[in-house]
């Protein structure tokens, strides 16, 4: 009896080696078969019209008398609240910011010398509107308020002093567009599967990615903000697991 024991330890043994060797080559088989996936990317896009409008106005005046600028400043204001009336904009939009006077006299850089008027008055006028075609069609008009005497500079915060066009429905595409960027994700790595003769299996990661807003003539020195119609793009990274 002692005998026969011993003579099956070592069997029992060795069919434990061969038990765990099988386990962990299907361990390891298993481990590949995870491995097996393909990375797709899906684009969404479409193209928007923007629905508000953002027009700053840049007035100067210059005299050496404060009261004389002052009054040029005033009387470019009602200039500018006409002109906008006539380009059916609704003028009680328009609000008043960056008020500054400049005396010459006082500026220690100037050493108390003037080359030309004692004191300049600025003043910006910002239109904000929900009607951009009409800010559009009106800034393409704005030397009309140069011929009448309106004294207009550009740069500072506002850019170049153009309108500026936004679009704020950006939330209300984002289900559709992110459905559509998955759907198209999903046919590449299917074709994928067909070209490699494999089978899809479940997402591994996805990345929805990052909405971006772009202008629709994308071209050297064209801005999104200066466009009225724009492009916006989302790009969804997805993993899918490849079968056998």
């Amino acid at each position: 009896m002692s005998v026969d024991r011993e003579l099956l330890r070592p069997a029992i043994i060795a069919l434990g080696i061969t038990l765990a060797g099988l386990l962990i080559g299907g361990g390891f088989a298993r481990g590949r078969a995870a491995d097996r996936y393909v990375t797709v990317k899906g684009i969404s896009e479409r193209e928007v019209q923007a629905d508000l409008a953002i027009w700053p106005l840049r007035l100067v005046s210059a005299s050496d008398n404060l009261a004389t600028a002052n009054s040029q400043l005033q009387e470019s204001l009602q200039k500018i609240r006409a002109f906008l009336t006539a380009q059916q904009i609704d003028a009680s939009q328009a609000t008043l910011q960056d008020f500054s006077v400049m005396d010459a006299q006082t500026n220690q850089y100037s050493g108390g010398i003037s080359a030309g008027s004692r004191f300049v008055i600025r003043q910006t006028v910002v239109v904000r509107s929900t009607q951009p075609e009409l800010i559009n069609a009106a800034s393409q008009r704005v030397s009309e308020l140069v011929s009448d005497g309106v004294v207009l500079s550009s740069g500072g915060e506002y850019g170049n002093g153009g309108p500026t066009f936004v679009f704020t429905g950006l939330n209300a595409l984002k289900p559709e567009m992110i459905g559509e960027a998955t759907a198209r994700a999903r046919e590449s790595a299917e074709q994928f599967a067909r070209d490699s003769r494999s089978s899809i299996g479940g997402i591994r990661r996805a990345s929805q990615g990052v909405f971006e807003i772009l202008p629709r003539d994308q071209a050297s020195g064209i801005t999104e903000a200066s466009q009225i119609t724009k492009t916006v793009r989302v790009v969804s990274t997805i993993d899918y697991a490849l079968g056998r």
